[in-house]
C-alpha cells in the first residue's frame, strides 16, 4: 500500500472512519474525501515520472534534492538558485548519485519566473528563504505547477489569503512541506488520539524551542557556533534569518508544533482556532552571544544592534471547539531542543519534553508512565511499512515520509494532508501574534481561511 494511503488514513479524518480505515489491508480512504477535494490532474510523464523543479538549493533544498535522487519516479530536470556556493555544492550531490545536472537558472533571484514559464515541469519544490515563500508558491500555482513549499510564518494576513484564493481561482493543488507531522512519535500519538485513549481533548502545547544562536551567526566555518557575523558576511540562513530578529518580534515559526497540533484537533476539518494572544519576553540571548564569543566581544559591531525579537514568545490561542493551545517561540537562548509537544484530554496525557504519558484507569496511581511502550504499540502503519526506507533521511527519516507523500500526491492526482488552508492558517500564526505583542498582549482574530467551510470537511 503506497505511503500516501496509509498516512491519509489517519489526518484529518472522524474517529469512526479512522478506526475502521486502520483496519483495512485494501486501498484506504484518503484525506481526499472531503466536500473542498476536487480531481486534480495525474502528474505523470511518458515514461511513468514526475518532473521535479526546485526553486531554492542551499541547505533545505538539496536535502530535498537528496530524497528525489534517491527515486526512480522522479527526474529532476531544473533548478533555480542565483548562489553559486550552493550550486557547487548542489553538483556534489548530483555527482554522488551519478546523475543527470539539470538545467541551471541562476541570473539572480527572480530568474525562478523564467524557469516556470520555460521549463516543462509537473512539480516544484520551494525551499528558499521565508520573505520568498508566498510570492514563489502563488507564482508557481498560477503557471499550473503542482508546488509544494518549505514552512516558515507569514508576513501579513493579505498574503496568506493571497495563496487562498490563487490555489481556488487556478485549481492548482499547493503541499505544505510540514516534516513534523510525519515524525515518529507524533503519528503514534495521532493514532493514540484518533482511538481515544487521552479521551476528549482540552489543552496542547507544542512549540519550537531550538537553540539556533550558531546558525543565526555563521561564517561557514562550521555548522554551528562558527562566529558572530551574518547578513553578507553570513553564511546558509545566517544571510537571512538573522534580520528577522532585528527587525520582528513574534512567533516567527510556529508550523513544526501547530501543523501536529491541528491534525489531532482537526482544525480545518471539523474545528478551527478562533483567536490568540501573544507576549514576548525581553531579548538578551543574541546580544550576550555576542559579547561572549571568541569572535566577538563588546567592541564588535553587531554587539550595538538591537533585537527586537523577545528571547520567549508565548501565544495562546483559543478552538471553536473548546480547546486551548499554547505555542512556545524559544531559539536565542542556550537549550536543548524541543518542541515541546502536550496533548492532553479528560482520561489523561502525553508530555513529549519529559517523554511520559499518563492514563486513568491504566497507568499505576497518580504517576507518570514512560512514553516508549505506548508509542511502539500505537506505532503508525506508515514507520511499520517504510522504516528502513526512511533509514538515513534528515530529521530522523520524517523528510522521507514528507518527500514520499508529495511525490505520491502529484503522480496520483490526490489532495495533500496539508493544503493551502492549512497554510495560511498556520502562517497567519506569525502575523498576528507580531500585532498582538505590538498592541499589549491584546486578542487577534484568527480569520477563517476556509470560509465557514471546516464545518463540513473532514
Amino acid at each position: 500500500m503506497p505511503i500516501g494511503h496509509y498516512i491519509y488514513t489517519s489526518m484529518g479524518v472522524t474517529r469512526r472512519k479512522f478506526i475502521r480505515n486502520t483496519a483495512l489491508t485494501g486501498a484506504a480512504v484518503s484525506l481526499a474525501s472531503n466536500i473542498m477535494a476536487r480531481p486534480y490532474q495525474k502528474r505523470v510523464d511518458a515514461n511513468g515520472k514526475l518532473r521535479v523543479g526546485i526553486i531554492g538549493s542551499g541547505l533545505r533544498g538539496q536535502d530535498h534534492i537528496d530524497l528525489l535522487l534517491r527515486r526512480k519516479d522522479c527526474e529532476l530536470t531544473c533548478i533555480a538558485e542565483p548562489d553559486q556556493v550552493m550550486l557547487a555544492s548542489t553538483k556534489k550531490v548530483f555527482e554522488g548519485f551519478e546523475a543527470k545536472w539539470p538545467e541551471i537558472y541562476d541570473q539572480g533571484p527572480h530568474d525562478y519566473v523564467r524557469m516556470l514559464d520555460k521549463e516543462k515541469i509537473d512539480a516544484v519544490i520551494i525551499a528558499t528563504p521565508w520573505e520568498w515563500h508566498s510570492q514563489m508558491a502563488i507564482a508557481a500555482m498560477k503557471a499550473g505547477v503542482f508546488t509544494g513549499v518549505e514552512v516558515s510564518g507569514a508576513f501579513s494576513l493579505d498574503e496568506c489569503w493571497e495563496l487562498v484564493n490563487t490555489h481556488e481561482s487556478t485549481g492548482t493543488p499547493l503541499f505544505f512541506l510540514e516534516n513534523v507531522c510525519f515524525r515518529r512519535d507524533v503519528m503514534a500519538v495521532l493514532n493514540m488520539v484518533k482511538k481515544g485513549l487521552f479521551g476528549e481533548l482540552i489543552h496542547l502545547e507544542c512549540g519550537y524551542e531550538h537553540d539556533l544562536r550558531g546558525v543565526k551567526f555563521n561564517d561557514g566555518v562550521t555548522p554551528y557556533n562558527s562566529g558572530v557575523e551574518f547578513g553578507d558576511k553570513g553564511f546558509s540562513e545566517a544571510k537571512w534569518r538573522t534580520w528577522h530578529s532585528v527587525y520582528r518580534n513574534g512567533d516567527l515559526y510556529p508550523t513544526h508544533g501547530i501543523g501536529p497540533v491541528a491534525q489531532w484537533i482537526n482544525i480545518n476539518r471539523g474545528n478551527r482556532m478562533e483567536t490568540l494572544v501573544s507576549m514576548a519576553s525581553k531579548s538578551r540571548g543574541l546580544h550576550e552571544y555576542i559579547i561572549n564569543h571568541p569572535k566577538g566581544g563588546p567592541d564588535h559591531p553587531n554587539a550595538k544592534l538591537e533585537f527586537r525579537l523577545g528571547d520567549k514568545v508565548t501565544t495562546m490561542v483559543k478552538c471553536t471547539n473548546g480547546e486551548t493551545i499554547v505555542l512556545h517561540h524559544d531559539t536565542s537562548l542556550a537549550r536543548p531542543y524541543s518542541l515541546g509537544f502536550r496533548v492532553q484530554g479528560t482520561k489523561g496525557l502525553w508530555m513529549d519534553i519529559n517523554k511520559k504519558l499518563y492514563i486513568e484507569g491504566t497507568s499505576p496511581g497518580h504517576q507518570w508512565e514512560d512514553a516508549a511502550t505506548y508509542l511502539t504499540q500505537y506505532d503508525h502503519d506508515a514507520w511499520k511499512a517504510h522504516e528502513k526506507d526512511a533509514e538515513g533521511a534528515g530529521h530522523g527519516g520524517m523528510d522521507w515520509f514528507v518527500t514520499d507523500a508529495f511525490v505520491r500526491c502529484a503522480l496520483e492526482g490526490t489532495e495533500p494532508p496539508f493544503d493551502a488552508y492549512d497554510a495560511a492558517s498556520w502562517m497567519a500564526i506569525t502575523p498576528l501574534s507580531e500585532a498582538s505583542i505590538a498592541n499589549g498582549g491584546m486578542p487577534q482574530a484568527i480569520p477563517d481561511f476556509t470560509r465557514g467551510r471546516w464545518m463540513k470537511r473532514i
